[in-house]
C-alpha cells in the first residue's frame, strides 16, 4: 500500500505563489502516474495537474496551465506543485494521488491518496 504525504498548503493573497509537496512510501518510478486533484467545497474533485513517469511529460488542466507547474524529484520520491499568479477560484484542498496505470482526469482511476493540504487565496 502507498502512502502520500502532502504539505506547503496555506493562506496567501491574490497573485501570490505557493509550492505543495507529495512524498510517496515507495520510489515514484513505480507509479507511472501522479496527479494533483482540488476539491472546493460544494463542488466536484477535479483534476489540476500531472506527470507520466513513462513518457516524463507532464498535463495541465485549462484553468491552471500557465500558472501551475509538476516537477518530480525521484531521488527524495517526492511530487512538488509550484502554483504561482494564485487567484480566489484557486482555494480548494488539494489533494495528491497515484496509479500505477496511465495518467486519467478521472479521480476514480487512482488507487492512492493523501490526506490532502488546503490552499486558501483571499482576493
Amino acid at each position: 500500500q502507498v502512502q502520500l504525504v502532502e504539505s506547503g498548503g496555506g493562506s496567501v493573497q491574490a497573485g501570490g505563489s505557493l509550492r505543495l509537496s507529495c512524498v510517496a512510501s515507495e520510489s515514484t518510478s513505480t507509479l507511472r502516474c501522479m496527479a494533483w486533484f482540488r476539491q472546493a467545497p460544494g463542488k466536484q474533485r477535479e483534476d489540476v495537474a500531472k506527470f507520466d513517469n513513462v513518457f516524463n511529460y507532464d498535463y495541465y488542466a485549462d484553468s491552471v496551465k500557465g500558472r501551475f507547474t509538476v516537477v518530480q524529484d525521484k531521488a527524495k520520491n517526492t511530487l512538488f506543485l509550484q502554483m504561482d499568479s494564485l487567484k480566489p477560484e484557486d482555494s480548494a484542498m488539494y489533494y495528491c494521488a497515484a496509479t500505477r496505470g496511465p495518467c486519467s482526469k478521472a479521480a476514480t482511476d487512482y488507487d492512492y491518496w493523501g490526506q490532502g493540504t488546503q490552499v486558501t487565496v483571499s482576493s
